[in-house]
């Protein structure tokens, strides 16, 4: 009996330590999918020179890549819930579409051959988000806003270290007599897809199968699980909170790095160290506000932050150079990525077990479709009323964000 008592708790430690190292796992691997993703932002005003870019087309770019991403997820969540054990498959895929659109960015000498590149780069980031986010919530349900924050904190990683790393590699250094001019952009693109064919040869050689599932999802049983998330209203609802969230940061993110280049003639890297600290702070506060919505409910926590977005996104109306812009994008920073993991809780509260992977394509596929107009508004926005405008259209955004945090129904949880 004490044998057996030893090893049921030797298994049980065994099987925590592998949940843990699989948590870390895949929250890493997420900020390698960003570190790429948001690498490109850096890269902007180098590739609207080269190839003589207007707002519009530029805006147009990153509405290719929302519009790309959003249609990529209807595929990862059909294939997600239908062959759990092919998680690592799929995620290997989303990351060789992240290395391949980087050689494409840094051979391109074409504008439609880049927008294309911006596009694979957006259907591969998706295909990232169905299996892992929907794995975390198979295997951590009684700490879903946890696991989804956990697993954003590693994207906030990425996001943070990219612009400042691109930066520094473009803009190059002079310290203590040290002088080092940098790396071409097109170097620079050819270099990331080294970290993401490493990520897939990690997933190839130490993820094998994913969550075993309670049920079997069938073709037709998906399609009826789809119908049956596409008539809830709680669902949708975040969809379009996902969308509004994701069309601020986008909008208000690639604009302020062309302001920053072309009206503040900040250096690559200077520029580089404002958009790392534009997520640094969410690195801490992404798992405290899922902490909190776990504890006090998603309706308070999101609506909060929506509304603090709006407000430090307006305030570049005034804070416009110096140490006000500095500070406000950190103060920015703590919300405007890390409201993400708690619409997503918000999201998996009003789901059927077994449709995890559907409700997370749900959610960013309609989010970026109806999100991807948002870049090119903006664009057109910049050049007839420059960043001003911007800010004050984004700001709206956000206002109408916050409204529908607190109005929008809810699951039927302990968490609504």
């Amino acid at each position: 009996m004490a044998d057996s008592a030893e090893t049921e708790v030797s298994e049980s430690r065994h099987h925590y330590k592998q949940s843990r190292w699989l948590l870390y796992g895949i929250s890493a691997g997420h900020g390698v999918k960003h570190f790429g993703q948001g690498a490109v932002l850096i890269l902007v005003p180098e590739i609207r020179t080269t190839l003589a870019l207007s707002d519009v087309a530029i805006g147009a770019m990153f509405g290719a890549r929302d519009a790309a991403s959003g249609l990529a997820n209807v595929p990862a969540g059909l294939l997600t819930d239908m062959y759990r054990h092919r998680v690592p498959l799929l995620l290997m895929i989303s990351m060789g579409l992240v290395g391949a659109s980087y050689l494409m960015i840094g051979l391109s000498s074409w504008y439609w051959l880049t927008l294309l590149a911006l596009m694979v780069i957006g259907a591969g980031t998706s295909l990232w988000h169905a299996p892992a986010f929907s794995e975390l919530a198979v295997r951590y349900p009684e700490r879903v806003g946890f696991a989804m924050a956990a697993h954003s904190t590693g994207a906030q990683i990425g996001n943070t270290t990219a612009p400042a790393v691109i930066g520094l590699l473009l803009g190059g250094i002079s310290f203590l007599g040290m002088e080092w001019a940098g790396l071409s952009w097109r170097t620079v693109a050819l270099l990331l897809v080294i970290p993401a064919l490493a990520t897939l040869a990690v997933i190839a050689t130490r993820f094998h199968g994913g969550a075993p599932s309670k049920s079997s999802t069938s073709l037709r049983n998906y399609l009826e699980s789809s119908r049956h998330l596409i008539q809830s209203p709680a669902v949708l609802s975040q969809a379009v909170l996902h969308a509004i969230r994701g069309a601020a940061h986008n909008s208000i993110q690639l604009f302020l790095v062309i302001y920053m280049a072309e009206e503040l003639n900040y250096s690559e890297l200077n520029i580089g160290i404002h958009i790392s600290l534009l997520t640094l702070a969410g690195i801490a506060s992404t798992p405290v506000l899922g902490v909190l919505s776990d504890r006090f409910g998603r309706r308070i926590v999101s609506t909060f932050s929506m509304g603090a977005i709006g407000l430090f996104v307006l305030a570049f109306l005034w804070a416009e150079d110096g140490w006000m812009l500095t500070m406000n994008t950190v103060l920015l920073g703590v919300f405007i990525f890390s409201i993400m993991p708690v619409i997503l809780a918000a999201a998996m509260d009003a789901t059927e077990v077994g449709s995890e992977g559907t409700a997370v394509a749900a959610l960013f596929a309609g989010g970026a479709l109806i999100g991807a107009a948002a870049p090119v508004v903006a664009g057109v926005i910049n050049t007839a009323s420059g960043f001003d405008g911007v800010v004050i259209f984004v700001g709206c955004l956000a206002a109408a964000g916050t409204l529908l945090s607190w109005f929008a129904p809810r699951g039927k949880t302990t968490n609504a």
